[in-house]
């Protein structure tokens, strides 16, 4: 990657680099960051995780390396979180994550496949993974961080996606919440948005998206990638 190119710095979740079938390296051209970053000659840098909320961002651009080696070449940043926070959750976040380090692994693999039985039994009537509040609380922590060290850099975010997850009980009851949250954050501090839903909607809920339910087609990556070019020009990135 070339130092004198800038670059689009990416904060996300699995919902942008997997695909219908799985998930995908960070530098495939079907991909949405990959596509927005052609379009504005760009290089990218993806940082994210399979489950990540606002507050792995938050954790992430404050203890991740690569974000700090980044940051001095971004010309944006893109905030692609807030669907994992949006989703039920029957544990804490914190007891959840935990299930990885249970030992033995005979008794990793019971626990695994004892809450992965009780997840979608217990979603609909479980809270979200993260509280809305608190996810707006972390993408304005991190903002004002970024902000602090490369002041007025444009920055986008994202509102929730939507799903059909047979494996969260085909519950969202969260997302509402966790939009009005978002949303009031991102209008007191001029942050433009895109609305995943709006983007992938149609293919994810008639099925047509990963076979899990959540994640995208590459129709729905090229669909996001359109918005996120658009919300970027709000928020001030000269684009071809």
């Amino acid at each position: 990657m070339s130092s004198e190119r800038p670059t689009l710095l990416i904060f996300c979740d699995s919902l942008s680099y997997y695909g219908p079938s799985g998930g995908l390296p960070s530098d495939d051209p079907r991909i949405w960051p990959n596509i927005v970053a052609r379009h504005l000659d760009w290089d990218v840098e993806l940082i994210g995780r399979i489950g990540w909320t606002c507050r792995d961002v938050w954790w992430a651009a404050t203890q991740d390396p690569r974000a700090w080696a980044a940051l001095p070449r971004a010309r944006a940043v893109i905030f692609a979180t807030g669907g994992m926070d949006s989703l039920p959750s029957p544990l804490p976040t914190a007891l959840r994550e935990l299930i990885r380090y249970v030992r033995p692994p005979w008794l990793r693999r019971w626990v695994r496949d004892g809450y992965g039985w009780l997840q979608p039994r217990l979603s609909p009537v479980s809270r979200s993974a993260l509280p809305a509040h608190l996810s707006a609380e972390y993408l304005e922590m991190t903002r004002g961080a970024i902000d602090f060290n490369r002041p007025g850099i444009p920055v986008v975010a994202c509102l929730p996606s939507v799903h059909i997850a047979e494996t969260y009980g085909r519950a969202h009851h969260g997302r509402e919440a966790t939009v009005r949250a978002i949303t009031e954050w991102a209008e007191q501090h001029d942050v433009p948005l895109v609305d995943l839903k709006a983007a992938v909607g149609e293919y994810v809920m008639a099925g047509q998206g990963n076979p899990d339910g959540i994640h995208w087609n590459f129709e729905g990556h090229q669909a996001v990638a359109e918005l996120m070019i658009k919300a970027l020009v709000e928020a001030g990135v000269s684009c071809p």
